[in-house]
């Protein structure tokens, strides 16, 4: 086995980049094609998410293959590789089954324990099914990591640890408040009509909504949706239950206008370009206010830290008497709005001419009305700031403007949740009043805190022992076609022997004949039992690969032979395991030729 896979993900990767390299459906079938015609690697298959790029292939040269996998990745994304070569990871062997099966159970996603991935895994492996670029190898991979993902969330509580990424974008919607209670009554627009789409309507109407519009390029689709969700979640027979779900279906074009009567919008279309310009936003909420609607100053700019110097009130430029023998430029200083015994006074400052400013100040060298500071706390602390001097050579210069009220910013008309990669919706709408938008960026840095649940562990210890599982299966089947060419050989040899001894004794009667043969193939079935159950025990095991060479070594079997058993294990595929039994019957139960 030489598993290799190269990638990138949202814990490597800033949005940015994840957003220029992704890959459509097209280029992901010209990237499989492309890396199986290249010389390192005999199988491939992508996996390609909103949050993750990655390239598997079974190579036969690992620091060739980075290389190619690497060159091949920057070539279909677009992304020159040197920009792209610092986002990468690379994984080989059982590093790589233990990062797929990780991946599968969620672990590595965004949301800790989502199962929308194992979804995607099916659909890469059906992909590379599909080009052919897929193996033994590949197929045993991807079908072991769906299994393991089910076994996860089926006997752990991973579920519990994470949510989806969809529940997770509506709660950051609702602001940390009761989605359900947030959503009940409002009007959603889904754009998009794919799986990711498809979740965040059923999961909306789940949580009460009042209508679901499903906007697609394809009309079909977004009818067919719009009718599922419907017969799930639509008007109760009854009177007395509450009314039901409205869903409908709209084409692309009429995106523009459901966005004014929309509450909620959710898009995830796998567009390369924008589908939610900030002017469309803003006409949406115009429409619906009748208002104007301004872009608003980030007010979430923190104040620049202070190295540990104290920071200082400051005082009016321009107060008299403060300007006699003071070491200073005042009206420089004072045109900034800064105390002259402020942080702006001294920035940059060497410390002799900061220790003469220090003693100005002790010496009362400035006139102070009642409201300012005593002479003893500036003296204080310009003392400190000297010292800062010291230690530093000079002081920082640090800059803090008079504190202005916080724009109120008003309270959400338009509610926008993008899960696309990259971006459906224009960033610019962060910053349009009345409109809250939750995107793949601001999701991963809300998540990335997020607590992790004891079920993790678990999970964990079962991706640990499937790993193990997987890279023994994987050992035991490399030594299964040297075991097959020995039993082949071994029913060649009782078959010439049988005829030789026809040919000795012709008139030997059928019942003796059969008795002869049998008894013969029992010896060499004896024979051969212990030695075969035993060495794929032992190449099971970890350094167990030299077995196969060892028994093809000692019973010297021809190498064309065991090649053979494994192209036609490698042609049976996923029944390659119940080929290889009916051949060893098959060279068992041989007879004469």
């Amino acid at each position: 086995m030489s598993l290799l896979v190269v990638g990138l993900s949202h814990r490597t990767a800033p949005v940015s980049v994840l957003e220029r390299a992704s890959l459509c459906a097209d280029a992901q079938a010209k990237l499989l094609q492309d890396t199986l015609a290249a010389e390192p690697a005999a199988e491939a298959a992508v996996l390609a998410t909103c949050n993750r790029i990655e390239l598997y292939a079974d190579v036969d040269k690992f620091h060739a293959g980075v290389a190619e996998l690497s060159t091949l990745l920057a070539q279909h994304s677009g992304v020159g590789l040197e920009e792209l070569t610092p986002y990468l990871y690379v994984h080989y062997e059982d590093r790589a089954v233990h990062h797929m099966f990780s991946v599968a159970c969620g672990l590595d996603s965004m949301v800790v324990g989502e199962g929308q991935i194992l979804g995607q895994i099916k659909d890469s492996l059906a992909r590379a099914q599909e080009l052919h670029t897929a193996g033994r190898l590949l197929n045993d991979l991807f079908q072991q990591a769906l299994r393991v993902g089910k076994r996860a969330h089926s006997e752990t509580g991973i579920d519990r640890a994470g949510q989806s990424l969809v529940t997770f974008g509506l709660e950051q919607l609702a602001a940390g408040g009761d989605v359900t209670a947030w959503a009940r009554g409002k009007r959603a627009l889904v754009i998009g009509a794919g799986s990711m789409s498809s979740l965040a309507a059923a999961t909306l109407a789940r949580v009460g909504v009042a209508e679901v519009v499903v906007a697609n390029r394809t009309l079909d689709r977004a009818e067919r949706l719009a009718h599922l969700l419907e017969e799930q979640y639509g008007p109760s027979l009854s009177e007395a239950a509450e009314p039901g779900l409205t869903a409908r279906a709209v084409p692309m074009e009429a995106v523009r206008h459901e966005l004014t009567r929309a509450d909620v919008a959710v898009s995830c279309t796998g567009a390369t370009g924008l589908v939610l310009t900030a002017d469309a936003v803003a006409a949406a909420v115009e429409g619906r206010t009748g208002a104007p609607v301004a872009f608003t100053e980030d007010a979430s700019a923190q104040e620049p830290s202070r190295a540990g110097v104290r920071s200082l009130p400051t005082t009016p430029a321009g107060a008299a008497g403060m300007d006699d023998n003071c070491p200073l430029d005042l009206q420089a200083v004072q045109q900034s709005g800064f105390s002259v015994m402020g942080e702006a006074a001294v920035a940059g400052m060497d410390a002799a001419t900061l220790e003469q400013h220090a003693a100005w100040v002790a010496g009362a060298g400035v006139d102070r009305r009642e409201s300012a500071r005593r002479p003893e706390a500036d003296a204080e602390l310009i003392t400190a700031l000297a010292a800062t001097a010291a230690t530093l050579g000079r002081v920082p210069e640090r800059r803090r403007p008079e504190q202005a009220a916080a724009p109120v910013r008003p309270e959400p008309v338009l509610f926008v949740l993008d899960l696309a990669m990259p971006r459906d919706v224009d960033a610019a709408a962060h910053r349009l009043a009345g409109v809250r938008l939750v995107d793949i960026e601001s999701l991963a840095e809300v998540s990335a805190d997020a607590p992790m649940a004891s079920d993790v562990d678990q999970v964990r210890r079962i991706v640990a022992d499937e790993v193990a599982a997987f890279g023994a299966a994987q050992r035991a089947a490399h030594i299964t076609p040297t075991v097959v060419a020995l039993r082949t050989m071994a029913a060649d040899v009782v078959a010439g022997e049988i005829a030789r001894l026809e040919g000795r004794l012709p008139g030997l009667d059928d019942k003796h004949r059969a008795e002869i043969t049998q008894t013969v193939r029992r010896v060499v079935d004896k024979l051969l039992h212990a030695p075969t159950v035993r060495v794929k025990q032992l190449a099971a095991e970890p350094g167990g690969a030299g077995y196969a060479d060892a028994l093809r070594t000692l019973f010297d079997l021809d190498q064309e032979a065991v090649a053979a058993v494994s192209r036609a294990r490698e042609d049976a595929g996923a029944d390659g395991d119940h080929s290889i039994e009916i051949i060893e019957n098959h060279a068992k139960n041989r007879g004469p030729a």
